[in-house]
């Protein structure tokens, strides 16, 4: 090599040599951050060896989560190169064996089932647990002749009792296998979700309650499933069951909530109808009936798994409000059959004592808070209160007798009349009552006229009580005139 003595030729040295390590200093600045994309590991344990295998890895064998991309992940293809944070990976396929064959449908359901419960745990001893169960189903041994020591890592099956028996030092994660393991066999899925409405009638602005259960495959109830309740035409009052905080509080009124099913399967709710068709939908997270996979861009890392094992569950209910009722009374003579009006009615419930309902559930009264009156009307003898609750049994009781229907009124035992109201219906009743009677003749003679009694009302016009006192007087001289005869004799 030939080294120039001129000045320019220095420089133009000095100027490269000074590019030459702006650019390793700038090289040095950009690599930075490939070292930060190294593997991330989440939570769970390392046990305290290895499996046997070719070559033989430095430390022991990884049972957790991965970062990547800034959420938790599991990896499957056991002891494949585990991913890096900002690992590159496209949606996949369904979730086989490290051998490319399909896994047994119970495991996939199990698989599913502990995705969705705990893909998300912030427990070490359950994201380890979790790792194991993955690894012992996606890499079990065909035979043994998989677990042979001198297998490579691309070719080595997962020996679960080694790695069981390694993980000795967390005694609480080698119980949460056996812990996971039975959860998912007992409520993996496919689940089912239904909504089941009251047995009677709702009514607007009466709460009333309403049930959502979650059972598994085998039609037991799943405890601890987030359930987001959205109601229309109505509103939502308290649910019977934790909310998504472990609290038991009750919800406030609101058109959606989302709480907790109990140790049943179960959510009960109060909801209240605002509307004429109140509906109540049910939406929740199930397991998926096999799990799916990210596959990475680099085929020689591992695939991964997250919550992807999931589906959508939604279930609704729905009734129609029942319609208000009315009730029609007539009060009629008992004698003509035609209407009487000014009959006072009190409305009130099948006992005679307490209020009719009214359509919204609060009991017809008047201003004295007894049950409401009404008064019948004087053309038709008829008056109609609509807007009752129905079905409902109701009893009409004449509360104060029309003029000239005195005599037969028993305050004891008035004229009354009961039924059922039905929804969108008319009940119509009648009331009976017999009328005064006017006395049809008038004793004569010394003895005294008898007295009306106390209620009894007659009426008598001008002419007729001018001939009432000429005959008295009539009477009065006749008696004179027969004594007089006497004293002659």
């Amino acid at each position: 090599m030939r080294w120039s003595t001129s000045p320019r030729a220095g420089i133009r040295a000095f100027t490269g040599l000074l590019a030459a390590s702006l650019l390793g200093a700038l090289s040095l600045t950009v690599a930075a951050p490939v070292a930060s994309a190294a593997k991330q590991e989440g939570i769970g344990y390392r046990t305290d060896e290895p499996q046997p295998m070719k070559p033989l890895p430095p430390t022991g064998n990884w049972l957790g989560s991965y970062i990547v991309g800034g959420q938790q992940v599991f990896c499957v293809s056991f002891q494949l190169k585990a991913p890096d944070t900002d690992e590159k990976y496209k949606p996949g396929d369904e979730l086989l064996t490290k051998w490319g064959t399909k896994i047994p449908a119970d495991q996939a359901a199990n698989i599913s089932y502990l995705l969705l419960r705990y893909g998300d745990t912030k427990k070490p001893d359950e994201a380890a647990a979790l790792a194991h169960l993955l690894h012992s189903w996606t890499a079990a041994p065909r035979t043994p002749a998989d677990l042979d020591p001198a297998l490579t890592y691309d070719k080595i099956g997962y020996d679960a009792d080694f790695h069981l028996k390694h993980l000795k030092d967390h005694p609480d994660a080698v119980a949460a296998v056996e812990r996971l393991k039975t959860e998912a066999e007992t409520n993996r899925g496919p689940w089912k979700a239904s909504v089941t409405t009251p047995k009677g009638d709702q009514h607007l602005g009466e709460p009333a309650e309403w049930t959502v259960a979650v059972q598994n495959a085998k039609g037991k109830g799943v405890p601890d499933v987030p359930v987001k309740l959205t109601a229309t035409a109505a509103t939502l009052g308290e649910a019977k069951a934790a909310d998504t905080a472990g609290n038991s509080s009750p919800q406030g009124a609101a058109k959606d909530v989302t709480v907790k099913t109990d140790a049943d399967g179960v959510v009960k709710v109060k909801l209240t109808p605002t509307g004429e068709q109140p509906k109540l939908v049910a939406s929740l997270s199930a397991p998926a009936d096999r799990p799916y996979v990210r596959v990475p861009v680099d085929a020689e890392k591992q695939r991964v798994v997250s919550t992807g094992g999931e589906k959508k569950l939604t279930t609704q209910g729905v009734v129609n409000v029942a319609k208000p009722g009315k009730v029609q009374v007539t009060k009629i003579d008992a004698n003509t059959g035609k209407g009487v009006g000014g009959a006072v009615l009190r409305i009130t419930g099948k006992d005679r004592t307490s209020a009719a309902l009214s359509q919204d559930g609060k009991p017809l009264t008047g201003a004295d808070g007894k049950p409401a009156v009404v008064t019948t009307d004087g053309k038709t003898g008829g008056v109609t209160v609509e807007n009752l609750r129905a079905p409902q049994e109701i009893c009409v009781l004449e509360a104060s007798p029309p003029p000239g229907y005195t005599n037969a009124y028993d305050p004891q035992n008035p004229p009354s009349a009961c039924g059922t109201v039905k929804p969108g219906e008319t009940l119509a009743l009648t009331v009976t009552n017999k009328p005064n009677e006017v006395p049809r003749a008038i004793p004569a003679g010394d003895q005294p006229v008898a007295q009306a009694r106390g209620v009894v009302e007659t009426s008598y016009s001008a002419p007729g009580l001018a001939g009432l006192g000429l005959l008295v007087l009539l009477g009065a001289g006749l008696v004179g005139f027969a004594a007089r005869r006497a004293s002659r004799r």
